[in-house]
């Protein structure tokens, strides 16, 4: 099946993935440190939020905001000295929220080696109006075969969320009528 035939319905035409792909480079400092002395997970997370924001908000006209974050995985240790480069791109879009891929690359800045990937992330992004309210984005229109592939994935990791918020809550409301209340 194609990906046009899965795409969900939407009112406003299509954007290509190319138009709001971006990537944020930040030398790492002392500053950026755990007690371990490498650079701490969290400064790589908002890096990787900064720039997947930067993305939805371009891909959908307006203001986005983090509705999750799925397997941020951390693939190598970052250092002090290291260049980091965030590239994220739109992979997939529903009718209000959209699948914002995200890789994370590191390199020494005064080497000229290859940049080796260190993290990878997925948020998901919800496009906003002035009241907060959600509203509808643009189509996502895949250009490669890579952008088909991700769109395939996100399409998986997508229907995998919502299955485990389903249990998540059947569970719970099980749990509620058995009298088993959490505290």
């Amino acid at each position: 099946m194609s990906t046009q035939a899965q795409a969900p319905q939407h009112a406003l035409p299509g954007k290509p993935t190319s138009v709001s792909r971006t990537t944020l480079s930040h030398i790492m400092t002392g500053n950026d440190t755990n007690l371990l002395g490498t650079v701490h997970g969290g400064v790589v997370m908002k890096l990787v939020d900064d720039a997947a924001g930067a993305v939805a908000g371009r891909h959908s006209g307006g203001p986005a905001v983090t509705a999750s974050m799925d397997e941020m995985v951390f693939l190598e240790p970052v250092r002090v000295g290291d260049l980091v480069h965030v590239k994220a791109q739109v992979n997939w879009t529903g009718r209000t929220s959209m699948e914002v891929g995200v890789r994370v690359l590191a390199e020494r800045w005064n080497e000229s080696t290859p940049a080796t990937q260190v993290a990878s992330a997925y948020l998901v992004f919800t496009a906003v109006d002035e009241e907060g309210r959600p509203r509808p984005v643009p189509p996502v229109l895949p250009e490669t075969e890579r952008d088909r592939r991700r769109w395939q994935e996100a399409q998986i990791r997508r229907t995998h969320r919502l299955a485990r918020r389903r249990a998540i809550k059947e569970l719970r409301d099980r749990r509620t009528a058995q009298g088993m209340l959490d505290e």
